[in-house]
């Protein structure tokens, strides 16, 4: 079984996650399932199929995150202290094209939020970054651009 990183943060809130959906969803779509049947005839019961497409996802989402729990490596982040990029890492970046700095938290590609500024190491980006120093220079290529960020800061939480 493929292993992947996860920070301890990334796990807690997908267990979270599953821990809503077994005692909280599951059991409220149950029983609008439930109320739903009592409603009768159920080849036209609107309220029914909706519960049943509902308990489709839910189930869905519960196999998912059991899944991605059970492959997860959790990476204990705070012990680190490197030089060079690598999971877990926070790296502060210059991008001369934009003039500005961006800050990226390398993660696993299950917690990646760009918008939060939380990448995957799977991702080009992250891929780039990977074992690069403080003052090196980093060329992205992506469709219909070229990035070029220099390293200006490597920090661990």
């Amino acid at each position: 079984m493929k292993r992947v990183p996860m920070t301890k943060e990334g796990y807690e809130r997908l267990k979270e996650e599953l821990e809503h959906l077994l005692r909280v969803e599951r059991p409220r779509n149950i029983k609008d399932i439930e109320e739903a049947r009592a409603h009768g005839d159920l080849s036209e019961n609107a309220e029914y199929h909706a519960a049943k497409e509902k308990q489709s996802f839910i189930e869905g989402r519960i196999r998912e995150l059991q899944a991605k729990l059970a492959q997860a490596e959790i990476i204990d982040t705070s012990r680190m202290n490197h030089g060079r990029v690598v999971f877990g890492a926070r790296v502060k970046v210059y991008d001369a094209d934009a003039d500005e700095e961006k800050t990226f938290l390398l993660v696993g590609p299950d917690e990646a939020d760009a918008s939060n500024g939380k990448i995957s190491v799977t991702s080009p980006v992250g891929r780039a970054l990977v074992g690069k120093e403080v003052g090196d220079a980093v060329t992205i290529k992506a469709p219909g651009r070229t990035f070029e960020y220099e390293i200006l800061e490597i920090s661990f939480e």
